[in-house]
C-alpha cells in the first residue's frame, strides 16, 4: 500500500512538472528571412560565406524592436537586429559579402522564405544613397529612410514564401538594401541586408 501510495504520489510529481514545461514554451512568432536578393544571412546558412557564427543555422532568427527608422536597433547593428550573436552579419568585410546584381529602374521581385508566418503590420524596402561608406556597418544615414518599397497587410498573416513586385531604384556601384518585416501583434520586427551590385 505504501510502495503504491509512492508511485502514485512521483507520478502527480512527474506530470505536474511536465506540464509546467510545457506550458512555459513560448508561443511561437514569426520568423523568416529574405531569398531574393539573397540575405547576407541566407548566404550564411547556404555556406557561402563562412565565419558566420551562430546565423548559419538561424537565418530567420534576426529579430529586434520594431519601429524603424524612428526605434529599432542602433545604427552599426541594423544588419544584426541588435542580436550579439548574429554581429557578423553587421561586419562590412571590405566588401567581400557576395552581391545581387540589378538595374536601375528594373522591375523586380522581392522575395522572402517565412518559416513561421505571423500576423503582419507590413514589409517596407529601404536602400543606401549613392555616396554612402560601404566600409562601415549599416546606420540611418547610409540609407535613403523614404522606403521605395511597402506592403501593407494591417494584421493580416503572409503565405510562407511572399513576393513583393517592386522597382529598383536608381543608383550605381555597390549598395545595400535591408528589408524590415514588422510583426503586428509583437513589439518586434525582422531584419535582413542583402548587398546588390548595379551593373
Amino acid at each position: 500500500m505504501l510502495r503504491s501510495r509512492k508511485l502514485s504520489s512521483a507520478c502527480i510529481a512527474l506530470g505536474a512538472a511536465s506540464l509546467m514545461v510545457t506550458t512555459s514554451v513560448p508561443l511561437a512568432y514569426g520568423h523568416g528571412f529574405t531569398n531574393a536578393p539573397t540575405s547576407r544571412a541566407k548566404f550564411c546558412q547556404q555556406g557561402t560565406v563562412s565565419n558566420c557564427g551562430q546565423i548559419q543555422w538561424e537565418p530567420q532568427s534576426v529579430e529586434g524592436p520594431k519601429g524603424f527608422p524612428g526605434a529599432g536597433p542602433a545604427d552599426g547593428k541594423l544588419c544584426s537586429a541588435g542580436l550579439g550573436q548574429f554581429a557578423q552579419l553587421d561586419d562590412p568585410r571590405g566588401g567581400a559579402w557576395p552581391t545581387t546584381s540589378v538595374r536601375s529602374g528594373q522591375s523586380y521581385t522581392f522575395r522572402w522564405h517565412l518559416t513561421a508566418p505571423h500576423r503582419t503590420t507590413n514589409f517596407k524596402y529601404y536602400i543606401t544613397k549613392q555616396g554612402w561608406n560601404s566600409n562601415a556597418p549599416l546606420t540611418r544615414s547610409a540609407l535613403d529612410l523614404t522606403p521605395f518599397l511597402t506592403v501593407n497587410l494591417n494584421g493580416a498573416q503572409p503565405s510562407t514564401d511572399p513576393q513583393h513586385p517592386g522597382t529598383i531604384p536608381s543608383r550605381s556601384g555597390r549598395h545595400l538594401i535591408l528589408a524590415v518585416w514588422t510583426i503586428h501583434d509583437t513589439a518586434n520586427a525582422f531584419y535582413q541586408c542583402s548587398d546588390v551590385n548595379f551593373g
